[in-house]
């Protein structure tokens, strides 16, 4: 009976000790991990989102890049971190191949991690060197079937958005070419400039500006519609590969135990600043959409992630990439 009343007895104090925590919390910064390095487009989000989250929040939201093959680092460190809501991840469609292309990870994307919501979605854009001698897109694909053993694709490494755009593109063209992966997508982007590779499909986020400013070719976007600050790139789809859609989304996680107040005050931030117009505004002029405030919640971001692994997972088994 005594053992009962222990029991009974601890299992409120930690209770009591969580529910303190919550309504104090936060009472000091925040640290948001990012899994890639500083410049790309995902750390672009992180500080963008960060700063509007730390508004309603009341502290400063850290942002630090902990850049690893694959981005598996920062998941690791944010599963192994304290469940107090001080240290929170963002991560891409990443998060969603992961568990195919490592065959021991270290970590599992959905049972260890609270979500906390969706951020946005990202369409790509299909890209080349500014003087790659294709005019359209007709006139692309023809080269690159035509050339397939000599031209190159570069991206940001295995599992990257720009891996992954890549090797849906050559299943559905059904056609290999040369891929060469880099440590991020900084170093890509910038021998796309230099002319030392060919093409490369990469998130708006980190294209958009490069496009503008006539330094690479944009031959198409991939998501169902033409992109609003890139009205004049017509979709892939449109241009006769049908069905095809790649779309990059971010997404925000605790560990696993952080306590539900917390989650609740951290999914209470983010909604308010997916609903902020200047976030709204930020994102558009990099050609990527904030999700409403209905998906920024942990239900969506689970049931979407849930959908994600199940779609890329045929997809990368059968073109047998492994990171190891």
């Amino acid at each position: 009976m005594k053992r009962i009343s222990f029991v009974t007895s601890l299992i409120a104090a930690i209770a009591f000790c969580a529910s303190a925590l919550a309504q104090q919390y936060p009472a000091k910064a925040i640290t948001m991990l990012v899994p890639y390095a500083a410049g790309g487009p995902t750390d672009t989000v992180a500080r963008v989102i960060a700063q509007a989250m730390g508004k309603p929040l009341g502290q400063t939201i850290v942002v630090e890049n902990r850049p690893s093959a694959g981005g598996i680092l920062a998941p690791e460190q944010v599963k192994n971190s304290r469940p107090d809501g001080y240290t929170i991840l963002i991560h891409h469609i990443g998060m969603a191949t992961v568990p195919w292309l490592y065959r021991q990870l270290r970590f599992n994307p959905i049972e260890d991690f609270e979500p906390i919501g969706l951020i946005n979605d990202v369409p790509m854009t299909l890209i080349a060197r500014a003087n790659f001698p294709a005019k359209d897109f007709k006139e692309f694909l023809g080269y690159i079937k035509a050339n397939k053993d000599k031209v190159t694709y570069a991206n940001a490494g295995i599992g990257a958005a720009s891996h992954l755009c890549g090797m849906l593109f050559m299943s559905t063209i059904q056609t290999d070419f040369l891929t060469i992966p880099y440590k991020g997508t900084a170093p890509a982007m910038n021998d796309l400039l230099g002319g030392q590779v060919d093409f490369m499909c990469d998130q708006t986020t980190n294209t958009t500006s490069q496009i503008r400013s006539g330094k690479v070719k944009a031959y198409a976007v991939t998501s169902k519609k033409r992109v609003p600050s890139l009205q004049e790139i017509p979709t892939l789809d449109e241009q006769g590969l049908k069905g095809f859609e790649v779309g990059i989304w971010h997404g925000l996680y605790a560990p696993k135990g952080t306590p539900k107040p917390v989650i609740d005050k951290l999914v209470a931030a983010l909604q308010e600043s997916v609903k902020d117009d200047t976030v709204k505004k930020r994102f558009a002029d990099l050609g990527a959409q904030t999700m409403p405030a209905s998906q920024a919640t942990p239900e969506a971001l689970r049931k979407h992630l849930k959908a994600e692994i199940a779609k890329w997972g045929p997809l990368i088994k059968k073109a047998g990439v492994y990171a190891d």
